[in-house]
């Protein structure tokens, strides 16, 4: 939906995306959705030497995410992307080994591509702020990459139509 937008109106999306890396209410959202979805990673860690601190690790993770929304409101969406970018690759290779086809290898990459990415952001979150008015600097630059994400987009829902 946001690159059909994007295509539509070119103008409207990059300046939302340009309000992005600063906006505090994605920043709570994915700071939360980041948080919960670590802590439930965490509870399906079955590893014995955690059993005993897994309560003290619950609190001291939950109130990290928390209280990083709080003290690290400088680009706080950027960081909880990261987060969320980390989880998703995780979820995305831990359901492609199960496919027998080699098209997983086109989710693995993929994943590995949102590894490196959430690494990247959080390490320099203020880098996707430079990339965001990179790829919006103009309304043909805009629809061009919202096309190229369109089609990977429909691409990888064939895949999953047909292949997976």
């Amino acid at each position: 939906m946001p690159q059909l937008y994007a295509l539509a109106n070119p103008g409207g999306f990059a300046r939302l995306a340009r309000q992005f890396p600063r906006s505090l209410g994605w920043g709570y959202v994915l700071m939360a959705l980041g948080t919960a979805g670590f802590l439930y990673n965490l509870s399906l860690e079955s590893v014995a030497d955690f059993a005993p601190y897994k309560r003290w690790m619950y609190l001291g993770f939950a109130a990290v995410g928390i209280l990083s929304c709080l003290y690290v409101r400088d680009f706080l969406a950027v960081r909880g992307l990261a987060i969320v970018l980390l989880l998703l690759a995780k979820l995305m290779v831990d359901t492609a080994h199960w496919a027998d086809s080699l098209w997983r290898l086109v989710i693995v990459v993929w994943a590995y591509a949102l590894v490196l990415a959430g690494i990247w952001l959080t390490v320099s979150p203020w880098r996707m702020r430079d990339l965001i008015n990179w790829a919006v600097a103009t309304d043909n630059r805009t629809r061009i990459l919202a096309v190229c994400r369109l089609v990977f987009g429909l691409f990888v829902a064939l895949l999953g139509f047909t292949v997976f």
